[in-house]
């Protein structure tokens, strides 16, 4: 099974050398990620400047990896057209540091790689450590190798995914796994004002989560409760509902 490796945090990241590491067991890997951070990004892709590569070596770890100079689904991208002798048949995006619940998938460079890999056509996944500090990317990583088995089984849509949020506890304290919907998880998007030197102004956006817990069988939810959450998303995002009432319309 070759697999295909990509993130948002880069390619020196922490989460992406335990997702390599776990996967070499079951599989051929090839890592594809961005030379630097590039979280929230969404689905950006590069199109004003040329794309460099550079093949690096991960410690510990006799796989191929390239450096790029762009965004998560650049990466995927260019690792399908050019960089891996053969196309991948799954596509892993993480460990991310931090969750991707709720809305943040719209934003997150993570998904997007994975999303990415969706839409050329392969099985996908996005998983992420909900959490900030004192990680552990270890069980996140042994449950990646674990399913990643049973994603390259799985028949799913076109342009479709699944989006893995693990919680950052000990492993005896999962309580299991939740396949549920995408929860609401929006942020309050304050902007603090500064001066830079030459008295002109500047902002750093410093916003905070501002998540709804109450509602049942959600990522957001389940996830509070340390039970993984596993939620199938996709990049289409016609409002079929609404989509009915306003054929009525005549113009």
């Amino acid at each position: 099974m070759r697999i295909l490796i990509s993130n948002d945090d880069g390619i020196q990241a922490e989460g992406i050398y335990a997702l390599a590491k776990a996967l070499d067991k079951v599989g051929e890997i090839t890592v594809v990620a961005p030379d630097i951070e590039r979280s929230a990004t969404g689905h950006a892709i590069t199109m004003h400047h040329p794309l460099r590569t550079q093949e690096i070596k991960l410690e510990g770890l006799n796989i191929p990896c390239f450096s790029v100079s762009g965004t998560p689904a650049d990466c995927i991208k260019l690792a399908v057209d050019h960089l891996m002798p053969q196309k991948p048949d799954i596509v892993f995006s993480g460990i991310n540091r931090g969750p991707n619940l709720g809305t943040d998938v719209l934003y997150s460079g993570t998904v997007s790689a994975a999303m990415e890999g969706a839409i050329l056509g392969f099985p996908a996944a996005a998983i992420s450590l909900a959490a900030f500090e004192n990680l552990d990317y270890t069980y996140a990583a042994q449950f990646a190798a674990r399913i990643s088995q049973k994603l390259s089984e799985l028949k799913m849509d076109y342009g479709t995914l699944l989006n893995i949020n693990v919680p950052n506890v000990p492993e005896s304290e999962i309580k299991g796994v939740k396949i549920v919907r995408l929860g609401i998880r929006k942020y309050n998007d304050t902007y603090i004002q500064r001066k830079d030197p030459r008295g002109r102004n500047y902002y750093w956006l410093a916003g905070g989560v501002i998540e709804d817990d109450t509602l049942d069988e959600t990522d957001v939810a389940w996830i509070k409760q340390s039970y993984i959450t596993i939620t199938p998303i996709q990049y289409d995002l016609t409002s079929y509902k609404l989509l009915k009432q306003i054929k009525s319309w005549s113009f």
